[in-house]
């Protein structure tokens, strides 16, 4: 693997994990748009079981919190020695949110500093945001544990 580019089949070999390996990220119908080196896009589709009980629905916080963790933590993996049995473990976790999300959640994050043991990214969750059309609905920052081998 280059410092650019990961193996051909990555994105699908992280989606294919998800789908059977990781129950909650496979229950919220978690998917990966995108994924390069430093940079990942996950998407969690709107449900009525994730929503609030306001009129008209909205997403629960936490899954923008989820996204938020989720994608900073796994746009590391490409920087580690294994990227595959390596490990990642979040450290500490930020999020701010801006709005109300009433549609499927997007999470893009982008790793701001891999270092030997801690890395840290930045994530924007957008959705649709109701009479506004999609809009930024939460941010977030984590610091992660990065295992080496």
């Amino acid at each position: 693997m280059t410092e650019d580019n990961l193996p051909p089949g990555a994105l699908e070999a992280l989606q294919q994990f998800i789908e059977s390996e990781h129950g909650y990220l496979s229950w919220l119908g978690t998917t990966v748009e995108e994924f390069a080196y430093d940079h990942i896009v996950l998407s969690v589709p709107f449900d009525e079981k994730l929503t609030n009980p306001t009129s008209p629905p909205t997403m629960h916080g936490g899954i923008a919190a989820t996204l938020i963790d989720t994608a900073g933590g796994i746009a590391h993996r490409p920087s580690l020695d294994d990227p595959i049995h390596g490990g990642v473990a979040t450290i500490n976790l930020n999020v701010n949110y801006l709005r109300r999300a009433a549609g499927d959640m997007t999470a893009t994050a982008e790793v701001i500093r891999t270092g030997g043991s801690v890395g840290v990214s930045q994530v924007t969750v957008t959705s649709d945001v109701p009479d506004q059309g999609v809009k930024p609905v939460a941010v977030g920052q984590g610091a992660y544990r990065l295992f080496q081998g």
